[in-house]
C-alpha cells in the first residue's frame, strides 16, 4: 500500500517542520489566504473576475493547491509550473524518492510554499494525511489537481481481476475519495461564504483523463474504463458543486511522453502493493511515429506541455470554463 511518510526539513532553528517544505508555516504573513472580494457579485456564487491577489505572470498567486503524482512526469512538470506561478502546493506521490526531488528542485528554484508527503492515494489514510497537511500548513484547499495513476496493460481476456480493479482503484475510486475528504474546507468553506459574504471564492477540482478513456484503445480495457468512469466522475461533480464556485473539469491527455509511454522495454517499473509493474508500451519508437503521423502537429506532446494546459484550466482565466473533458493530444483523435 505505500509508507506514509512526510519529509522533514532540517532543524534552522525552528525546530523540525513536520513536512517537507520551504520554511513556512501558517503564522507566516506572507501565507495568508486573500479576502473574499468586496465586489458586488451578480449572482450568489458568481466571482467578481479575478480572485484577490491575481497577478498576470502569477496566476496561482496564493492558491492552496494539492497535486497528487507529482513525483514524475505530468505531475512533477505541474508542480514546476504552478510553483513558478506563486502557488503553495502541497504535493503527493507515491514514490518518496522522486516526490523527495521533486520538492528540494523547486526549493533550490527560490520558491518556499510548498510541503510533501509520500503515499498510496488508493489508501484512506493518506488521503486524509494530505487533506490535513494542507488544511494545517496553509489554513485551506483552493484546487485539487488529481493525477496520480499509471498503466498496467493487458488484454481483456487474459486479464486477472486484480490488475482490472488497480487501475479503477487509482483512477476514480481514490479521486473519489479525495473529493470527498476535501468537501469541508471547499464545498462547505464556500457554502459558508456565501452565507456570510453572499458569494464563494473561486475554487476548482482538476481531474486528468486519457483518449483511452474516450476514444478506446486495444490492451487497456481497464485503463480505458478507469478513464472513461473519472471523465464521468468529474462532470457530475461539476453539477453538484458549481453553485458553489467550485469548477471541476477533465484534462484528456493524447500522446504524451512520459514512462508510461516510454519503451517497456527500458524496465521501468512503479512499487504497487508489493508488486513491481512494468510501464510504458512494446515498441514504443514505431508507435510513436505511427501517432505522430496521425496528429496535427506531427509529434507527441512534451510533460511540459501537458502542464501548462493544467495551468490553463486552473487558472482565472478558466473562471467561466466548467464540466469539460478538454482534449489535449496536439490535434490528434479528430
Amino acid at each position: 500500500m505505500g509508507v506514509l511518510r512526510r519529509h522533514v526539513l532540517p532543524d534552522s532553528g525552528r525546530g523540525h517542520q513536520e513536512a517537507r517544505g520551504f520554511g513556512d508555516d501558517a503564522s507566516d504573513p506572507s501565507l495568508e489566504a486573500a479576502p473574499c472580494s468586496t465586489s458586488t457579485p451578480s449572482g450568489p456564487s458568481s466571482p467578481s473576475s479575478f480572485p484577490p491577489g491575481f497577478e498576470p505572470g502569477r496566476l496561482l498567486l496564493n492558491r492552496r493547491i494539492i497535486i497528487t503524482g507529482a513525483g514524475s512526469g505530468i505531475g512533477y512538470a505541474a508542480a514546476l509550473l504552478f510553483a513558478s506561478q506563486g502557488a503553495r502546493l502541497v504535493l503527493c506521490d507515491l514514490d518518496g524518492d522522486k516526490l523527495q526531488a521533486a520538492v528540494d528542485f523547486i526549493r533550490n528554484s527560490g520558491a518556499r510554499r510548498c510541503v510533501a508527503l509520500s503515499g498510496d492515494v488508493t489508501d484512506d489514510a493518506c488521503v486524509s494525511r494530505v487533506i490535513d497537511l494542507a488544511v494545517e500548513t496553509f489554513g485551506g484547499i483552493d484546487d485539487l489537481v488529481l493525477n496520480a495513476g499509471f498503466t498496467w496493460d493487458g488484454t481483456v481476456h487474459k486479464m486477472p481481476d486484480a490488475q482490472w480493479q488497480a487501475m479503477l482503484d487509482v483512477h476514480v475510486t481514490a479521486p473519489r475519495k479525495m473529493i470527498k475528504a476535501v468537501a469541508p474546507h471547499m464545498r462547505d468553506a464556500a457554502k459558508l461564504e456565501i452565507e456570510e459574504n453572499g458569494a464563494a471564492k473561486p475554487r476548482s477540482v482538476l481531474t486528468v483523463s486519457s483518449v483511452s478513456g474516450v476514444h478506446g484503445n486495444a490492451g487497456q480495457t481497464n485503463y480505458a474504463a478507469a478513464k472513461a468512469g473519472v471523465v464521468g466522475l468529474t462532470k457530475a461533480l461539476a453539477k453538484e458543486w458549481g453553485p458553489f464556485n467550485i469548477r471541476a473539469n477533465a484534462v484528456v491527455f493524447g500522446h504524451i511522453k512520459t514512462r508510461l509511454t516510454d519503451d517497456k522495454q527500458k524496465g521501468a517499473t512503479i512499487a504497487y502493493r508489493g508488486l513491481d509493474v512494468r510501464l510504458g508500451i512494446p515498441a514504443a519508437g514505431s508507435v510513436g511515429d505511427v501517432m505522430s503521423q496521425l496528429t496535427a502537429l506531427g509529434r507527441p506532446g512534451l510533460a511540459e506541455e501537458a502542464a501548462g494546459a493544467m495551468l490553463l484550466i486552473t487558472s482565472p482565466y478558466a473562471s467561466y470554463i466548467t464540466g469539460q473533458a478538454i482534449e489535449v493530444t496536439g490535434g490528434g483523435w479528430m
